[in-house]
This record gives C-alpha cells, structure tokens and sequence, in this order.
C-alpha cells in the first residue's frame, strides 16, 4: 500500500505543473518528479536540514512527498553522524564538512570553534564560485547568528535570514523559514539554498520522547518538504535546471526524546539525495554528514581545493 502511495505522489508532483519554458514536454517518466534536464542545465541545491529525526520512526510516519524523492534518487537509512551526537557537533559537520576534531565545535557552545580553517560550505562556494548565489535560512541562532559562539555560516553568504525559534515558536517559526525559501525560488535565481526545520527535536524535548506530537512534526516537515518541492517546479527556468535535493538529519534520539550518547538510535541517521544527477537506490557504501557539503559542492562544480582537507564523499550522485 505504501508503494502505491508513492507512485501516487510521484505522479502527483510530475503533473502538478506544465512543462517549463523550453523544457522537453516528453522528458518526464510517468514514474519520475524529475524531468531529463538538457545537457547545459544549471546545476543547483536545496539542502533541507530536519533536526532530530530518528530514521526507523521516519519510516513509520506518513511522508508523501520525502518518500516520493528518495525512490527517484538515492536514500540511506544506515547513515552516520557525528560524535557526541547533539546539534553543535553534527551541525558543524554536516555544514563544514569535516568531523569535529578539525572544525573544533563538540558541543552546542560553538566557541571554540576552527571555522576560520574550516569554513561552512556558503563560504566555500563564495570564495571559488562568487558569481553563484547562496541562501540559509534557520530558526536555530548559533547556526545563523553570533550566538553560543556562532555562527556557523560566515557573512559571506548572499542572503542569510535569521529566525529564533525560541521566540517565535517552533512549529511557526519554521513556517516562516520555509515560506522565506519559497519566496527566493519564486523572485531571485538562488544556486543553492539551506533550510533548517528545528520542530521535530525541540518537540521530542518538550514532550520527553518520541510519540504523537513528534510524529506530527516529522509530517510536517515532509509538507513543508512539499512546498519547497512545487516551488521549484513551478520556476519558468526549471525545464533548464538540474535540481539535487539533499535531505539530512543531524542526529537520532532515544525513547525518553535526548540524545548525545553512543546507542544506534543516537548515531544513526538517514542521507537523502534526488534529483536528474542522482543514482537510483541507496550509495555504495553508508553515508556520513560529512558528506552533503561534498555532495553539494561537486554538484555545483566547485573545484574541491586539496588544502581544505575535507572529510567527506560524494555520496549518491551518478558521477
């Protein structure tokens, strides 16, 4: 039933708009949300951040539209982040691209962090690819903000929003960042944007574990998936795109909702790569966090400079 359910939403999604502008109008399989992009396509990157989602207990909430992009693309469940397993150790890898030994950050006071040596990936692309655009948007501080000694992403980046989630409230301060996403798709020509969704893991640690209301969390990260999906495909340009969607989690929990310790349900996570440029299935070998910066740098064709030391792998591309 859940297979029917994804083929119903994949089909969904490819119908939901017209072909674009100059886009092949036979270039979308009735199984498929991606189109065949023209061999000149731009290269671009949504890297959607959901915080705190354990893998087995996505598996078991509804997630139409996550599901329907990781069987056009390539999805891990068996992923592995970083240690101790809180939000300021993985955040950093996952956005550096380097394990924490080298960027410095082991829990969530960031200030003894080496992101001066090891800068975010905006920052990287900023400083070898300057012509391409870059959005983050994130209702966390340290990661956007001078905050617990952030943030994490430097001031080089374009556009850089930032939302405290603690003000606003969880659930609608992750709406606004999403919304904020959609509006940049719709009026600026971003190459890569970033958007955290904090509801789920700030909710596990209110309700003290991983039931109803963390579920519905998870549900509403995937819709929020959903409308960052149609934005995309509703851009006239979108037919001479090549779009990657990276979807990640920085750590999983235990039942009682905490997390930081060494158990499988505390290190392990899921790694979700989709779009034209993705394979098909899960990668060769188990992913790390460490490699979406990677992943998305490759992707964009920025060189990988020997001297930045990366710990990551292209993970889940065809190339």
């Amino acid at each position: 039933m859940r297979s029917m359910a994804i083929s119903m939403i994949l089909l969904t999604l490819g119908a939901c708009q017209q072909p674009a502008p100059d886009s092949p109008s036979d270039s979308t399989s009735e199984n498929s949300i991606w189109p065949t992009p023209p061999a000149d396509a731009t290269p671009q990157v949504l890297l959607v951040g959901w915080d705190g989602v354990r893998p087995d207990v996505l598996r078991e909430v509804p997630t139409p539209v996550f599901d329907a992009l990781a069987q056009a693309g390539s999805f891990s469940e068996d992923a592995r982040t970083a240690r101790p397993t809180v939000s300021g150790p993985c955040w950093s890898s996952i956005l550096t691209g380097v394990w924490p030994e080298k960027h410095g950050v082991v829990s969530n006071d960031f200030s003894p962090n080496r992101y001066a040596d090891y800068p975010d990936l905006f920052t990287r692309i900023e400083e070898a690819r300057p012509e391409l655009n870059t959005f983050v948007v994130a209702d966390w501080l340290p990661l956007v903000h001078q905050t617990d000694g952030g943030p994490v992403v430097s001031d080089a980046v374009d556009r850089r929003i930032v939302l405290n989630g603690y003000e606003l409230g969880w659930p609608e301060a992750d709406s606004v960042s999403v919304s904020a996403a959609v509006d940049e798709l719709q009026t600026a020509d971003p190459d890569i944007l970033f958007v955290y969704v904090g509801s789920p893991d700030e909710i596990s640690h209110n309700i003290g574990g991983i039931g109803a209301e963390y579920r519905e969390a998870i549900a509403t990260a995937d819709r929020h998936l959903g409308r960052l999906l149609e934005a995309i495909r509703a851009r006239p340009s979108f037919g001479r795109e090549d779009w990657l969607v990276l979807v990640v989690t920085d750590h999983g929990r235990t039942e009682s909702g905490g997390h930081g310790g060494e158990t499988p349900e505390e290190t392990t996570i899921f790694y979700m790569a989709s779009g034209p440029s993705a394979q098909e299935g899960p990668p060769a070998e188990p992913p790390a966090v460490v490699d979406l910066a990677t992943t998305a740098l490759a992707h964009l064709g920025v060189p990988l400079g020997a001297d930045w030391d990366l710990d990551g792998r292209i993970a889940g591309l065809k190339r």
